[in-house]
């Protein structure tokens, strides 16, 4: 979508035009106060389209209801403008002008759910979705709108490498793209490095796959950086539980189980352009849970990078396992913070469903930090506990611990599991976004299909820094 900044929208021959409504207001446009029916209130959400016959120098005028004028933010703006591209779509407008009739500064928001609500996926359809081509904004803030356009593509990335099928997205073609980032630099590790460097967490996953396993590090380094941070993303390209494999039901959606690390790549990208005074590592330790002869087994005994040994109780409790290896990695670099992104547990599904993403970590205000750094763009986030007990059900006979506990708590378990190889010094915090990540219908702005969760907060957060 091609994004244009005129001096008058509402002056732009187009195919539709959309306006605000404030509830218990008129809007700016005749037509529709004259012709729109009384339960078209303004409540947040409603729309309402009519053909102005001529009238304008836009085909359609979309109105779409914002609430109450005192309560608009950034959120309002982006979800209901999503909401209108959508009645876009439907009507297979191509030129679409955004005028609000308000003071508040909506072109980021606006540019942002214009392309949230004008994506889908269908590389792999003959018959193609209708889209917006060009979105058209008079009176905003150019720098916004920029840094919205550079946002929105990250995200776009992230949805597409999550709705990708893992043939498509394996551990290689997640190399290959880091690789390709402009503005960052990429070291890939591969098995034999990886293993001198003593990953036998991540190895043990990575095994019984004929797709090589491919430890990504992508740096940003600033002159100067205000704080050194490290984001890690899951990067299990297919789950299919490993020895312990899962039901076919459950492993439908599987090639989502990388979306974390879709979101570091994503978010890499946005970094490599705005280019912010904070170092970041992007880390992403990439493989394929598969069964086969060479798979790791329960009963198995691995040995992370910091030395802990793991008694392997099930295959499928596969994620934490790679990332206790990237968290030992990522606190060598002596980084003051650490943000990982998974679809980790099941558990935290049935906790949180499918619009909350679950949070724990080692330090209160950094983890409050963050779930309010979600509120402001639009992701929530709910601190799941962090007891003792949860690590008490992993202790083992024969190893340092397990990789589960009992089938209650689980995502608190995984929770605690992780802690282990996070050092002291460093601010760590796990986001759980199984999910968040991928929906099974569609919610607010988002399509059915991946959402690329967990961008914009850590986006902003690192902006923010």
């Amino acid at each position: 979508m091609e994004v244009k900044i005129v001096e008058n929208a509402k002056d732009i021959q187009c195919d539709a035009l959309i306006i605000n409504k404030f509830e218990g207001e008129n809007t700016s446009m005749d037509l529709v106060n004259k012709y729109a029916p009384e339960d078209f209130t303004g409540k947040c959400g409603q729309v309402f389209s009519i053909h102005t016959r001529n009238e304008y120098p836009a085909k359609q005028i979309i109105a779409v209801g914002f609430g109450k004028r005192e309560n608009i933010d950034n959120n309002i703006v982006r979800e209901n403008i999503a909401k209108a591209i959508k009645k876009c779509s439907e009507l297979k407008a191509k030129t679409v002008a955004i005028s609000l009739d308000t003071d508040y500064n909506y072109g980021g928001p606006a540019v942002l759910g214009a392309e949230i609500g004008n994506y889908h996926f269908d590389k792999y359809k003959n018959k193609k979705e209708h889209k917006v081509n060009e979105i058209y904004l008079s009176n905003i803030d150019k720098e916004l709108v920029e840094r919205s356009v550079v946002v929105s593509d990250s995200m776009k990335l992230t949805r597409n490498l999550a709705n990708e099928p893992a043939a498509y997205a394996t551990p290689t073609k997640l190399a290959e793209i880091a690789q390709n980032i402009q503005g960052i630099e990429t070291e890939i590790f591969n098995y034999a490095k990886v293993e001198e460097m003593g990953m036998g967490a991540y190895l043990a996953v990575a095994k019984g796959s004929v797709e090589p396993p491919k430890f990504i590090h992508m740096k940003y380094i600033p002159q100067n950086p205000k704080k050194r941070i490290a984001i890690i993303g899951k990067g299990l390209c297919f789950d299919s539980g490993g020895l312990d494999i899962k039901p076919a039901n459950s492993m439908l959606n599987m090639k989502d189980d990388m979306s974390g690390a879709a979101a570091i790549l994503g978010v890499m990208q946005a970094i490599g352009k705005i280019r912010p005074d904070v170092e970041v590592h992007g880390i992403i330790a990439a493989c394929e849970n598969m069964p086969s002869g060479s798979s790791y087994k329960p009963g198995d005994i691995v040995t992370a990078m910091n030395g802990k040994t793991i008694e392997v109780d099930n295959t499928d409790a596969e994620g934490r396992l790679t990332l206790a290896d990237a968290l030992c990695y990522a606190c060598k670099l002596e980084v003051d913070e650490v943000i990982d992104i998974a679809t980790l547990t099941g558990a935290c599904v049935v906790a949180l469903g499918n619009t909350v993403s679950g949070i724990m970590g080692n330090n209160e205000d950094f983890i409050r930090s963050i779930i309010e750094t979600g509120k402001i763009v639009g992701e929530k986030f709910w601190q799941m506990p962090m007891y003792q007990e949860f690590r008490d059900n992993m202790n083992s006979d024969v190893a340092d611990m397990k990789n589960t506990g009992t089938r209650y708590g689980g995502t608190s378990a995984a929770g605690m599991f992780l802690k282990e190889f996070v050092t002291d010094k460093v601010k760590w915090a796990h986001l759980d976004v199984a999910g968040t990540a991928f929906i099974d219908k569609p919610y607010k702005e988002f399509c059915k299909g991946a959402t690329g969760v967990g961008v914009r907060t850590i986006l902003k957060y690192l902006i923010s820094q």
